[in-house]
């Protein structure tokens, strides 16, 4: 039994959409089929403690550069470095992962959030919960995933 609920999940991505982007939780709505494509952006943090795990959070490329235009307060035609992408996507991994990580029974430490273009292979054991959303008719899914070995978090910051 997983010790986060999918409601919760969805309910954090919903509240600090609300708090960095838009100031709407309805802004950030559920999406049945949020599939993000083949120019998909991952941003993730890992939770390190007695429970080992990993918040993503995965969208387009489009819905990144929109993402860090809304949260950066930048004009909607203004172009987006590959930087500002990195630094707004890692800093939403960084809060919805540790408000996942306050949900455990035992808090442990949040890992430093990476952003590429899909997550490294090889020590996630399962999806604990996904939550496919959308933001303004992007995709967007939030994940919680269980490790099954620690891991070790290196802002990589390039795809």
């Amino acid at each position: 039994m997983s010790p986060i609920a999918h409601e919760e999940v969805q309910a954090i991505a919903q509240e600090v959409f609300a708090a960095m982007i838009d100031g709407e939780p309805e802004s950030l709505v559920p999406w049945p089929d949020a599939g993000t494509g083949s120019d998909a952006v991952v941003a993730w943090v890992d939770v390190h403690g007695p429970w080992l795990g990993r918040a993503s959070l995965e969208t387009s490329t489009p819905a990144a550069h929109e993402l860090a235009r809304a949260l950066l307060s930048m004009e909607a035609d203004e172009t987006v470095p590959r930087e500002d992408v990195v630094d707004a996507l890692g800093e939403l991994a960084n809060v919805v992962g540790g408000n996942v990580k306050a949900l455990l029974p035992e808090h442990g430490t949040l890992g430093l959030p990476n952003v590429a273009d899909r997550l490294p292979d090889g020590h996630l054991a399962a999806a604990v919960q996904r939550v496919p959303l959308a933001w303004r008719g992007h995709p967007f899914v939030v994940t919680v995933w269980e490790v099954a070995e620690p891991t070790v978090s290196v802002r990589e910051g390039e795809r």
